[in-house]
């Protein structure tokens, strides 16, 4: 494969809007996870220390020596997952409910404007059939007068037919 060739294809892998908008959301991902982090060690784990005595990020056990096992550590990162993952559904459901409540009002708005029935624009002319404009007072194909033709209609009950 030539170079500049794969170049130009990476460009344009580059440049789509879906790696942009993966690119925005990885970011805005990392400043919200620093976010609920501090959020669960700075305020959630002193809570819950009130009740346990000591923060989660302090609770650790020696195995041997110097060797320790921080689960306190491991605690507050699943409190971190979980806080952030219920965060997520949260947007995600509301999301979802702004689409659904945007998709049916675009539905009635599509119903409401096929259920208009639009004024007729034209009418058919006695004499040749043909349609002519609505407000025409005389027929552009046979030249018929069409006032005095409506006005003798209507003396005798007639209507002139409209489409």
């Amino acid at each position: 494969m030539k170079p500049k060739k794969f170049i130009n294809e990476f460009r344009e892998f580059i440049s789509r809007g879906n790696v942009m908008d993966m690119a925005v959301g990885v970011l805005i991902g990392g400043a919200f996870s620093s976010i609920v982090t501090s959020l669960t060690e700075d305020v959630i784990s002193p809570i819950l220390g009130l009740f346990g005595g000591m923060n989660f990020d302090q609770l650790s056990v020696n195995i041997l020596g110097e060797v320790t096992l921080n689960y306190g550590k491991f605690i507050t990162a699943v409190v971190n997952f979980l806080l952030m993952a219920f965060i997520i559904f949260l947007m995600l459901k509301g999301l979802n409910a702004l689409q659904e409540k945007a998709a049916k009002l675009a539905r009635l708005n599509a119903e409401t404007e096929a259920a208009k029935e639009p004024e007729p624009t034209t009418k058919t002319c006695p004499y040749c059939m043909m349609e002519i404009p609505i407000g025409a007072t005389r027929c552009g194909h046979c030249t018929s007068l069409l006032e005095l033709e409506s006005e003798a209609a209507l003396e005798n009950g007639q209507v002139c037919e409209q489409a």
